[in-house]
């Protein structure tokens, strides 16, 4: 009698994000098509750009500084997530991350505390989660999260960050892609290929374009 082989573990995918930010999220659907079509697993992990750039805020427009202060808009969606997954567990992050982004920028309802309840029961989560909007109860793990992706790539950049590994074993982590809109299919898996395969090469670091147009959530 002949033994069924195991199905190979599929490849991890870590992924940083901040909710806020609309290419992260660009990319965070991109990558959701890439699970349909490649095997990997992702992973998802908070990030903030409120730590990322709280010692240059005086170096940012004014309005988007201001978000990024102590009690800004920016502060409270991250300090959500970080409290399902203390709470919840890991897999709570990417079903919340949906509602909220969905709600942010598919839907344009504002980053504001009726947008993050109502995601809260769109992940099926406990409606007290939004009490931890001003707290600081897990602002030491969002900062651990946090500083975990962003070593891994550098100060220099922002959100998403993705960590994979490299054909050695070795981990391959970079900054975005910065796409719009969010391929599919099989244009998702070639951008997938393509980013690996530069990614993966050493002393690589940048690859860029001027944007010439803003995020495009019409395919979501």
């Amino acid at each position: 009698m002949s033994e069924t082989a195991s199905p190979a573990p599929k490849t991890p995918v870590d992924f940083w994000f901040d909710p806020v930010c609309p290419w992260a999220w660009m990319t965070s659907r991109w990558v959701l098509e890439v699970e349909k079509v490649r095997d990997i697993e992702i992973r998802w992990h908070v990030m903030s750009l409120a730590v990322l750039n709280e010692d240059r805020l005086d170096e940012l427009p004014e309005e988007y500084a201001r978000n990024m202060r102590p009690g800004g808009s920016t502060w409270a969606p991250v300090r959500v997530v970080t409290a399902a997954q203390q709470l919840y567990g890991d897999e709570a992050v990417g079903r919340l991350y949906t509602a909220l982004g969905t709600r942010f920028h598919n839907q344009r309802l504002g980053v504001n505390r009726d947008s993050i309840a109502a995601a809260l029961a769109d992940a099926g989560l406990s409606a007290d989660l939004i009490d931890h909007s001003d707290k600081d109860t897990y602002d030491t793990e969002l900062r651990a999260s946090h500083k975990e992706g962003i070593d891994k790539v550098g100060q220099e950049v922002g959100t998403p960050v993705i960590a994979v590994p490299g054909p050695d074993g070795t981990e391959v982590a970079f900054f975005g892609p910065v796409v719009t809109p969010a391929p599919q299919g099989e244009h998702a898996a070639r951008l997938w290929d393509g980013t690996l395969a530069v990614a993966s090469v050493p002393g690589f670091y940048e690859l860029k374009r001027t944007r010439t147009k803003g995020p495009d959530f019409s395919n979501l």
